[in-house]
């Protein structure tokens, strides 16, 4: 049962991350213009993608754009993908 709550709470801290991150993204007003504010991006939505895609997600599914199979799909990814970020920061938060 702790292996389940270390996993929940890692999938949480990855995700709360992702959130973070891309609100600071947005918040800073970054612009994609150059080819450096291209390898910017991706770098952000590395670590910023499942929040990005989470809230897409979820406008599609309150929209009907979605189905509800396609929905909890691309939950059950952004859940593995929060999982590795969440992993990250563990790691990091560990080796300090």
């Amino acid at each position: 049962m702790d292996s389940l709550w270390l996993v929940l709470f890692t999938i949480t801290a990855g995700f709360t991350v992702s959130a973070i991150i891309a609100n600071l993204y947005r918040l800073l007003g970054f612009r994609a213009e150059e080819r450096s504010g291209h390898v910017l991006r991706v770098a952000v939505l590395a670590i910023a993608g499942p929040s990005v895609i989470f809230e897409m997600a979820m406008r599609g599914f309150l929209a009907k754009e979605w189905t509800p199979s396609t929905f909890w799909l691309a939950t059950a990814m952004l859940a593995y993908w929060s999982l590795a970020v969440g992993l990250l920061v563990l790691e990091v938060a560990v080796s300090f």
